[in-house]
This record gives structure tokens, sequence and C-alpha cells, in this order.
């Protein structure tokens, strides 16, 4: 029986947790508790900030694994991951935006792009756990090697 990888398994779980946690927080501004909205997106960030860390390091540092299903459907899988890091990407530049008009109490734009961050984010951790599962559950990892070879398989 073959283990989970520990790094991409912590790190998938802290995206989870954040996606959860926006959720949390959308519940609560809905509900008028704006004192426990802001602590509340606080800890969905530091969970997003963690799973970059822990993320960046391991491709600085050990370097991505590449797709190891079959061949016929690696070009879905290409697609689909890079759908993922354009949404993780744009996700991550609302997130800086949104948490940043909601301290300055910039509330009009916060309110404006607030509900737009959060549907990103829940696409970004949804993709990603299917990236994850793609990579380490379904199938067998391929070859751990540098971002673009294990992206685009040059």
């Amino acid at each position: 029986m073959n283990s989970l990888p520990i790094l991409p398994t912590i790190s998938t779980t802290f995206i989870v947790l954040s996606a959860i946690t926006v959720a949390i927080g959308w519940y609560l501004v809905s509900k008028g508790k704006i004192e426990a909205h802001k602590k509340t997106m606080f800890v969905a960030a530091i969970f997003a900030i963690i799973f970059f860390v822990i993320y960046a390091s391991r491709t600085i540092f050990v370097g991505n694994t590449a797709f190891g299903g079959p061949d016929d459907i690696k070009i879905y899988y290409t697609i689909f991951l890079v759908f993922h890091i354009f949404l993780a990407t744009v996700g991550a530049v609302f997130g800086i935006v949104t948490l940043l008009t909601g301290y300055k109490s910039q509330l009009i734009k916060h309110k404006k792009i607030g509900p737009i961050t959060s549907i990103i984010w829940f696409f970004t951790a949804t993709t990603g756990v299917a990236v994850y599962l793609l990579l380490y559950v379904f199938y067998r990892g391929g070859e751990t090697t540098s971002v673009i070879k294990a992206i685009l398989g040059f």
C-alpha cells in the first residue's frame, strides 16, 4: 500500500481549511458579525499563506510532481492544471486586494469584490484538491522535477 506524500497532503489540507474559513467568514458577515468576520478572514489568509509557503518551499527545494496517469488523459489533466494555476493566481491577487480594502475600511470596494474573491477561492480550493487527487490518490505521481518540466512535460 502506497502512503500519501506528506508535504502535498499538508499543503492541500491548509488550502481546504482556508476555503472553509472563507465560507464561515462569509456567513458571519451575512449575519452582521463584522468583528468575527474580520478575525475569521484573517485566519483564512493565514491558512492560505501556510499553504503557499509549503507549496513554494516544496517547489523550490524538491520540485513538482508530473502527472503519472494514463497518457491519453494527460492533456486534459494539463489543461485542468493550467486552469487551476490561473484561478490560484487570480484568487491570490483578489484575496490580497480584498483583505486590504477591508482593513482600510474601503467598504464599498470590499463589499463589491469580496463575494467574487470568495467564489474564485472556492473554485481554486476545489480544483487544487482535484489536482492533488489526480497526482497522488487516483494515479501514482510521476517524476518529481522542475516546474516547467512537470507542467508541460519538457
